[in-house]
C-alpha cells in the first residue's frame, strides 16, 4: 500500500473553521468543516482505498488556503482555479468537474446537473456523488438546490448553504 501525504491547514471563517488538506504538488484533496472532520477521514478512505494516508502540519501556506480566506472576504472568483487532484470513480469525477462549472452567484438543481452530464435520468446518483464531494467550496457543491428552488442537502449543514449562496449573491438575504 502506498503512502499518500497530506499537509494539513485550518481556516477561520464565519462559518466555523475549515479544513484544507494538500498534497506535496499543493494540489487541493479535501476542503471540509472541522465540525465534520470524522466524515472527511471517511471520504478520503473511500477515494483512496489503495493509500495509506499521512497528514502533517502544513508548513508553508498553500494557494487553497489563501484563496479559500480571500474568498470568504468577498473575492468569490479566488477559489476558481485552486488546483485539485481528487479520487473517486469515473462518474464522481464526471458530476464533481461539471459541478465546478457552474458559475459564483448561480445555482442549478440536482435534475440540470444530472441533464449537463447527459445522465437526465441519474438524479439521485447525482446528488450521491454532490454529497461526496471532497473538497467543498472550490467544488460548489453547495450551488446545487432542489427542483423547486429549496435549499436541500449540504454536508456542512443547510445554514452553512444559506450563508455561502447568500454570500455569492445566489440568495437574498432574509
Amino acid at each position: 500500500m502506498s503512502v499518500l501525504y497530506l499537509f494539513e491547514e485550518r481556516l477561520a471563517t464565519p462559518l466555523g473553521e475549515l479544513i484544507i488538506l494538500t498534497d506535496p504538488l499543493a494540489h487541493a484533496r479535501a476542503v471540509d468543516w472541522a465540525d465534520y472532520e470524522a466524515r472527511m477521514h471517511e471520504l478520503l478512505r473511500r477515494q483512496y482505498p489503495k493509500h495509506s494516508v499521512s497528514i502533517h502540519p502544513a508548513i508553508t501556506q498553500s494557494n487553497a488556503f489563501q484563496a479559500l480566506a480571500n474568498y470568504f472576504t468577498g473575492d468569490l472568483h479566488a477559489i476558481q482555479t485552486v488546483p485539485y487532484q481528487i479520487g473517486g470513480t469515473v462518474f464522481q469525477q464526471h458530476v464533481w468537474s461539471t459541478l465546478h462549472t457552474i458559475p459564483c452567484g448561480n445555482t442549478w438543481s440536482y435534475a440540470q446537473l444530472a441533464q449537463r452530464i447527459h445522465r437526465p435520468k441519474a438524479v439521485r446518483a447525482v446528488g450521491t456523488a454532490n454529497g461526496a464531494n471532497p473538497i467543498s467550496i472550490i467544488i460548489p457543491c453547495h450551488r446545487v438546490i432542489g427542483h423547486n428552488q429549496g435549499l436541500t442537502g449540504y454536508a456542512g449543514g443547510l445554514e452553512r448553504k444559506r450563508w455561502l449562496l447568500q454570500h455569492e449573491g445566489a440568495l437574498v438575504k432574509k
